[in-house]
């Protein structure tokens, strides 16, 4: 998602308000809050959901969506970061009884969170930086993200402190098996998730 940053003097409560009020006013939208920042991000380009799409089926085909864990678009994740950060990824795998764990603001505790994963738009560094060390203090295990601007896969495990220990990164033309710790095996076709997110004049469609 592209992403910029609104710096206000809020306290933590008034801040979340200012990020709800921003997204109100900006249907469409998604507004998140790291680092005592908010950040806005236009609505993503239709590739970009396509991609997500795509991403979906290899789990759902390995049984992570029923009673014991679920995939989900755009669920909100509190983060430990700051009182009031938190973050909206692209798709998340989280526990089945995740909404046991709400929080506040619809966002749920990082603890139900197995994964999460990252589509970019055009500004890729909020993925591929900011929301690296976010994930990372948050101790989700698995942060996933497709770059469309460099066409490359990026599989980050081991949270360690503010950052992943493990940061593979992966070309078209590879098959990537995720940790099975996420539930059940699932393997990514790096092409194939790349070629549904590239926008369309990357196809010479316009």
């Amino acid at each position: 998602m592209s992403a910029a940053s609104v710096e206000r003097p809020f306290d933590e409560h008034s801040l979340i308000a200012e990020a709800n009020r921003i997204m109100d006013r900006n249907p469409g939208y998604r507004v998140e809050i790291i680092g005592g920042q908010i950040l806005m991000s236009p609505p993503p380009d239709g590739p970009h959901g396509d991609a997500l799409t795509d991403l979906s089926m290899p789990f759902l085909a390995s049984g992570l969506h029923g009673k014991e864990a679920r995939m989900i678009q755009g669920i909100g994740l509190w983060l430990p970061t700051d009182a009031s950060d938190y973050v909206i990824p692209d798709l998340s795998l989280v526990d089945g009884d995740y909404r046991d764990h709400l929080v506040e603001n619809n966002c749920y505790d990082p603890d139900c969170f197995r994964l999460v994963l990252e589509v970019t738009s055009s500004n890729h560094r909020t993925d591929l930086r900011t929301k690296v060390g976010a994930y990372a203090r948050a101790k989700i295990p698995v942060y996933v993200i497709v770059d469309r601007k460099h066409q490359r896969l990026h599989v980050l495990t081991d949270p360690a402190s503010d950052d992943y220990a493990t940061h593979r990164v992966h070309s078209p033309g590879e098959h990537v098996t995720l940790p099975e710790s996420i539930g059940a095996a699932v393997t990514l076709d790096v092409e194939a998730v790349l070629a549904a997110g590239r926008p369309n004049e990357a196809r010479g469609e316009g």
